[in-house]
């Protein structure tokens, strides 16, 4: 239970935190695949991140050559 709670927070987190990376692309937001893609790294890597965005896309960006190649591709896309 709290593993599936830790996950479901880890993802909101990273929606908002890969919103803000541009303009246009904070608009649109994260796509599900991309939520999908970055979700096990986010709750890997930032967890202590979760529920503070800025945090979030720093330490994804700090441990970018630790993280899945399709999240890897994520943070590039959006400005990381």
């Amino acid at each position: 239970m709290m593993k599936s709670i830790h996950a479901v927070a880890a993802t909101a987190a990273l929606i908002l935190s890969l919103g803000a990376g541009s303009l246009a692309q904070a608009q649109s937001g994260p796509t599900p695949q991309e939520q999908m893609a970055c979700r096990s790294d986010a709750g890997k890597f930032c967890a202590e991140h979760i529920g503070k965005p800025p945090q979030m896309n720093a330490c994804l960006k700090a441990n970018k050559t630790k993280l899945s190649d399709g999240c890897r591709k994520v943070v590039e896309a959006r400005g990381g």
